[in-house]
Formats: C-alpha cells, structure tokens, sequence
C-alpha cells in the first residue's frame, strides 16, 4: 500500500491537474441530475429539430438512469424521492405526448412511465393532483418555492385542467413592489426565488382562469411583470445559473402565452448551453468561485510550507476580479460578496464569500499577493459580511431578514466558516478606523462576538451541530451532523487563546468535539450513513487535527482510512450536497480537495491553510 506522503503527493497532482487550461483556477463537474435532465427535456421537446435532438438524447438518458425501484435519485447514485421522480415522470409523459419520440425510445419510455407510477402510488397513495399535492406538501411544509413549481410542472405534462386547482397560488404581484417591503409579507417562497414567484405564479394564475372560465385580471400586469423578470435575467438566460430555475421560468411562461418573449427563448439557449454529451443536465452550470477556493485552501495548508503551486497569482487575482461590485438584483444584497460561481447567474452569499476570504488570506500570507491587491477586496467582503448577520447573530445564506424559511435563517455551518474569514483577516485590520470607510478589528470582533453566542444557542444536546447546505441521505431527515460538527469544531478552533474569544467558545468546543470523537467508527473514517465516505472523513479529520492528544489520535485514525483507500478512492464523490429545496449533488472535486487539506495536515500544531 502507498504511503501517506505519496498518496498526498498523487492526490495533490490529481487537484492541479483539473485547473481550467486557460484560466488556471477549478471549474469542477457537478453530478448529472435527472431533476435537472427532466426539466430540461420537458422545456425542449417541442422545439425545433435540434431541441428534439437534445431533448430524446435526455429522454434515453433519464430512462436509462431510473432507479431499480422505478423511482429517481436527484443523482445516480441518489436513492429514489418523490421530486425527482415526479418530475421525470412528468417530463416522460410530456415527452410520449411529443409524439417525436423513436420507436424504440417510445416502448422504453412506456415501461419508465408505468413502473415511475407503481412507485408514486406506493409513496403517495395515488396519482390524483390532490394526493400529489398533500404528499409534496408533507416533504416541505410551508415552503412553496419548490412545491408549487413542481406541481405546475405537473399540470403541464398531461395533468388535465383540474390539476391547476390543485396547485396553490403565489402573490406574484408582490415582485412589483420594492424589495424592502418584502420582508412584511411573510412570502411562502425564499429570496433568490423571484423569478420563479413570477413566472410560476402567473402562469398558475392564467391557466386557473382558463379552467374557472373568468378574467384573468393578473394579464393586465403581465408587461411590467416581464419587464421585473427581463431585468432580473443573466446576459446568459439563466437564473441563478441553475437548470431547473430556467426551465421551470421557459416552460411557464410558455403555458401562460409568452413563449416568444425574449425571456423565455434566451432560458431556452442556456439550457442549450448546458446539455451534456451524454445527454444529461447537471443542477447548475458549475460552483467554480467555491472548488476554486477550497483547492487553493487545500493546497496552501500549513501557511509558508513553501509548497504552493504555479500559477497562484493568478487565481488570487481572478478572485478578487470575481467579487461582485454592485448590489444585486435578486437579493438586494450590497456589493462585496461573492457567488459560487463567477457566471452572471451567480448571487452573492455569505459561504463563498467567506471561502473567497480564507483564500485570499491564505495567498496573501504565502506571499502570492501584495498587500495592496487584495487588502481593499478583503474590507469589502467583511463588510458585507456583517451586512448580512442577523438579528440571533448568525449568518443566513443570502441576505439579512428576509423571513423564516430556511435559506434567509442563520445556519451553524455557514456561520462557522465566517468566524474563520474573521479570524484569518483580525490580524491584519487596523484597531480603529476614522474615516468610517474600512473595516475595523473591533468591529469584527463584536460580529464574532455575536457569531459566538448564536453557535452556542444552535448547538444540540448532545454537542453537535447540523448543517444547511450538507446531508446523508441515508440519515434521518437527511440530516448531517458529522459535516455540520466537523465545519463548527474546525472554526473554533481558530480562536487563539489570548484573542479573548476562546473562553466563550471552550465549553462549545469541548462538546462538540467530544460528540465528533464518539462519531468516529471503528474503522477509523466518519459517516452518518451504513459506510464512511471520503468527505466526511476528511472534514472530521481537519476539525480534530488541531487538538489534544484524544484528538490527535482519531485524526490520526482517520488519516489512515483515507490513505487506505488510495488515490483513486480518494476521488471517489458522494452525493453529501445540498442544492435549493433538498435537492441533492455531489461534486467532483469535493473529496480531493478536503482529503488533500486532512493529510496536509499531518503534523501536531499544523495550522489549517
């Protein structure tokens, strides 16, 4: 069996060898996703002939990738859930109905409808647009930003006109109104989803008002509501870069009667853009500002180890170029932040800002980065960083006090990698500012004060913590406490002992490193499902390293599973993320670039570059 030098020498070379040729940071592959490929079946499939081409490649692709139990996963490897299912079946029967189907695509594509319904019945009870739509509300309770899409999805693809009665309305008169009046209206869908309270909300509108047989008084808004959604549009179509967003917005706008607006068919090229050749579609066009921050992490670990990796200047610059410069249009969020991608689709958030932060941090400290380059982007991203805090003192995802739903609440694990943006920047920010134009230490250290105490507040019982933007699926709930831990632990463990927050968080610290240690399995590695994945394992083992000799040892432990599973193990990814609305991916670059950063840490006191 190789070493551990020699597996972190191979899985180092691995993570440079997938930089972008041209731009030299990582774009990743996300996971190909039959939620994602049906969607995009179902906007193409009556298009002209080379849509059709795309679309039948999707079609074969999704009949080929049902589940043994005739459901769908929202990636191959996923096991099988009522949306992703329902939106292939959906997708499949709008398809058939094409009639442009081959005819062995077509017999294929009836057996795929017929067993997809065996398993709807056995979750749902029935195929009736009212059971549909008590199940799905089961799955999200309040939050319509998925639900309501999906069950108009439905309607669409053969659901009959009294499907549209099932499906529950959205105010989308309210996208008229400024965004900060949102925040009075309790909306029942999250804040980067206003494209799809338009163009889902009206459609359900107009094609109700079709089945009742009266006005539809909404169309007397339709211009300026086109005009909100045109102006909330990437130059590339999609919103928010992400598949089923576009598509979700082409297909309604299609069903309501605006087809041919400019909107719709500039959606329908980016799906274009983004079919595979195998005929799938992934969730989203890539997270390139997020892999290209943790590799550079990974890569830097243990600061001034003299082992950085040409070309790192310009990944430096590249993120300070991709930090966002103007408030945006979605979110209302101010300038400073960064998006997971640097696509125009792209919306500011407080986890990629703080990835972008660390990086940067790190490529400063290393020496790749001037002083001068990079300080001016760090005091904006801090800013807006503790722009977004919220009132309980945690971090929410997007933007501060949108509501209750769970992507505008605070969250332990993005709040987390905040503390650790504040604390690689503290040293270096001046004790007071005059001007009231920079960034203050004082100013972040009340922020983390308040960070602090939120942590303490969201920590379970039993000492862990749970993630939003990470699960198991094989967990109750889907839920992740071993990421979620492993991120929080990892955090509090930047705090230096004379910074005066490290008595604050001792108590924290301890238990929830105590729950990571009872976590760990036998076989050394960590997973909230039936076997350890590499992900898990890694972020464990980055979260302990830095501890007592308990600690140590369990890392140590860990860092010999890791190696145990060699290189190509290594680069095995496991469907652990958590897109909008539940909806599962993994990452291609995920389990190199923690595994990299855990055995790149394999010397007691080894700061976490």
């Amino acid at each position: 069996m190789a070493s551990e030098a020699e597996i972190y020498d191979v899985v180092r070379g691995c993570l440079l060898a997938f930089r972008d040729a041209e731009t030299g940071v990582w774009t990743g592959c996300l996971s190909s996703s039959a939620l994602g490929t049906a969607l995009a079946v179902a906007a193409l499939i009556n298009g002209p002939p080379a849509d059709r081409t795309l679309a039948v490649r999707g079609v074969v692709w999704l009949v080929r990738h049902a589940g043994t139990d005739g459901g769908w996963g929202d990636t191959p490897e996923s096991v099988s859930n009522l949306s992703a299912t329902l939106i292939a079946l959906g997708a499949l029967r709008r398809a058939r109905m094409s009639g442009v189907l081959p005819d062995e695509v077509s017999s294929e594509t009836d057996r795929a409808i017929g067993r997809a319904e065996v398993w709807v019945v056995d979750r749902a009870g029935a195929l009736s647009p009212a059971a549909l739509a008590r199940e799905l509300r089961r799955v999200y309770g309040n939050d319509r930003t998925f639900s309501v899409p999906i069950l108009a999805f439905l309607a669409m693809c053969g659901g009959g006109g009294d499907a549209w009665l099932s499906v529950p309305s959205l105010p989308f008169l309210l996208a008229l109104l400024p965004q900060g009046f949102y925040r009075f209206f309790r909306l029942q869908v999250v804040s980067y989803a206003l494209p799809a309270l338009i163009a889902v909300g009206l459609c359900r509108h107009v094609c109700v008002a079709r089945v009742c047989r009266c006005p539809a008084w909404g169309r007397l808004f339709s211009g300026l509501l086109l005009r909100r959604l045109a102006a909330l549009q990437p130059a590339h179509g999609g919103f928010l870069d992400a598949v089923p967003l576009t598509a979700f917005v082409s297909l309604s706008l299609d069903r309501a009667g605006y087809g041919d607006h400019p909107v719709a068919r500039l959606g329908l090229a980016f799906l274009r853009s983004l079919a595979r050749e195998d005929g799938s579609w992934a969730i989203d066009s890539s997270l390139r500002t997020w892999v290209t921050s943790l590799a550079t992490r990974a890569l830097l670990v243990g600061g001034g180890d003299g082992r950085g990796f040409s070309g790192a200047h310009a990944v430096a610059v590249w993120l300070v170029r991709t930090q966002t410069r103007a408030r945006h249009p979605f979110t209302g969020a101010r300038a400073g932040g960064w998006a997971w991608t640097d696509q125009s689709g792209g919306v500011p958030d407080a986890d990629d800002t703080a990835g972008a932060l660390v990086a940067l941090r790190r490529l400063e400290t290393a020496g790749v980065i001037s002083d001068a380059e990079v300080r001016q982007s760090a005091v904006c991203g801090l800013r807006w960083l503790m722009g977004v805090q919220n009132a309980d003192g945690g971090i929410p995802t997007f933007c501060r006090g949108w509501g209750r739903l769970p992507f505008d609440r605070s969250c332990p694990d993005i709040s987390a990698h905040v503390i650790e943006a504040f604390c690689a920047w503290m040293p270096a920010l001046p004790h007071a500012v005059a001007d009231g134009g920079g960034v203050s230490a004082g100013q972040v250290a009340r922020a983390m004060r308040r960070v602090l105490a939120y942590l303490k507040q969201a920590q379970a019982p039993d000492g862990s913590w749970t993630p939003l933007w990470f699960g198991h699926q094989a967990s109750e709930n889907g839920r992740n406490p071993v990421i979620g831990t492993s991120r929080v632990v990892a955090a509090l463990r930047h705090l230096a002992p004379d910074d005066g927050f490290s008595d604050a968080a001792a108590d924290a610290l301890g238990r929830g490193t105590a729950w990571l240690l009872r976590a760990q399995r036998p076989d050394g590695g960590w997973s909230m499902g039936p076997v350890a994945t590499v992900e898990e394992t890694a972020l464990a083992v980055i979260a302990l390293s830095n501890g007592d000799g308990a600690c140590w040892a369990a890392a140590e432990r860990g860092r010999k599973w890791l190696v145990a599973q060699g290189s190509d193990g290594l680069g095995r990814a496991s469907p652990l993320g958590l897109y909008f609305s539940l909806l599962w991916y993994h990452e291609q670059l995920y389990p190199l670039v923690w595994a990299l950063q855990a055995l790149g840490m394999n010397q007691k006191g080894c700061a976490d570059g």
